[in-house]
């Protein structure tokens, strides 16, 4: 059994590393922390979200961009937002200190990844907790600006000790050792699934490569993006980072979560 998981696990990375389709603009020239590519909030609502996150950056270098866009195109919100994060070295250089948080309009899809030299204090956990519960209660509303503004805040909370978790703790059943290999099994099956459902359309690719996306850019490091160029969209306001961007070493994990 553990043979035949190491080969599908090979297989399934050779081939999802090669279906990769996001183009991540290039690095703005202005480096600031709003850009709303799907132009969901008002320029109002923009402005007060980077202003909030200029002024957090002034006070403890930590960045933190917000990045709103439409579709990801088949790709895993958290692969992309660490590849997105990692080729316009979001963060100090030096301390590696950026937070990157993507919303994906159409999927209905949120993350927060962050560099290194921050995720001992911002763990993939605390990020999962802030996205259920600060960020989606309001996503579901269609306050796409209120969950913006109490995700960055948690996160705020997080990275100063202050953060408070108010849910109460779901029970887990019992499983046995082999529970874990059936939702692997499952995910490779969903795999073919997909892949062949791409075949039918025409050649499209699918989001059949995101099953092994996170796996494969935990070992990338510092390798970068996929190409450049692509959307159009914008920073509100008149300033930006202090020093622009510089740190990057997004490796991976990181929490997403869909409304």
């Amino acid at each position: 059994m553990k043979n035949i998981l190491l080969v599908v696990f090979f297989g399934l990375f050779f081939i999802g590393s090669s279906l990769a389709q996001y183009k991540i603009p290039a690095t703005p020239n202005k480096q600031t922390s709003v850009y709303d590519y799907s132009k969901l909030l008002s320029s109002s609502e923009a402005r007060r979200l980077e202003q909030k996150l200029l002024r957090y950056s002034d006070s403890t270098s930590t960045q933190i961009v917000l990045i709103i866009i439409n579709s990801l195109k088949g790709e895993d919100i958290n692969y992309l937002a660490a590849n997105w994060a990692e080729k316009w070295k979001i963060g100090q250089k030096g301390k590696d200190n950026g937070v990157i948080l993507m919303m994906s309009k159409d999927d209905r899809k949120v993350a927060i990844q962050t560099g290194r030299g921050i995720e001992a204090s911002l763990t993939d956990l605390m990020s999962k907790r802030i996205i259920q519960s600060r960020i989606i209660p309001e996503f579901k509303r269609g306050n796409y600006y209120k969950g913006l503004d109490k995700g960055t805040d948690g996160i705020f909370e997080v990275l100063s000790g202050e953060f408070k978790e108010t849910r109460k703790p779901k029970r887990k059943n019992k499983g046995s050792g082999f529970s874990g290999v059936i939702p692997f099994i499952v995910m490779v099956f969903l795999f073919f699934i997909f892949r062949n459902r791409g075949g039918r359309n025409g050649g499209r690719k699918s989001s059949s490569g995101a099953l092994l996306d996170i796996l494969i850019l935990s070992s990338m490091g510092r390798s970068g993006g996929f190409g450049s160029g692509g959307s159009s969209g914008g920073s509100f306001g008149s300033g930006g980072f202090g020093g622009g961007f510089g740190g990057g070493s997004f490796g991976g994990g990181g929490a997403s979560g869909s409304w």
